[in-house]
């Protein structure tokens, strides 16, 4: 299994369930892990042959600007299933920061598992 990966996208969006989050725009971050076979792109050097990383970014960026979610868990779930059914990708591996969420602490988040790594 190979792995695409995009570390540290940064995304403003509406997250949490107090009232003064429901108000405001806050970042989140994300790092994503995608399985999939390269070889075929390896061996034909062209983009059309490969999971254009670029292509899940922009996505994610229009979906999770656009989202409201009180939870990160449910956009953690919302994200991932984006990936798994629009890019045919069979596993992803999602860590969703929200940083400043807990004072003292760099980040809190979530992080989870979709789809079969086989």
């Amino acid at each position: 299994m190979d792995i695409v990966f995009i570390r540290d996208l940064q995304i403003e969006t509406v997250i949490g369930v107090y009232d003064w989050e429901r108000k405001i725009r806050q970042v989140i971050s994300i790092d994503l892990d995608m399985a999939t076979d390269i070889r075929k792109s390896a061996a034909s050097d062209d983009i059309e042959d490969t999971l254009n990383y670029k292509a899940v970014a922009k996505r994610l960026i229009t979906f999770v600007e656009d989202s409201q979610y009180q939870l990160v868990e449910t956009l953690a779930e919302k994200i991932c299933d984006i990936v798994l059914t629009e890019f045919a990708v069979p596993w992803v591996r999602l860590t969703l920061h929200k940083p400043g969420a807990v004072s003292g602490s760099k980040s809190v988040g979530v992080m989870i598992e979709r789809g079969d790594k086989s």
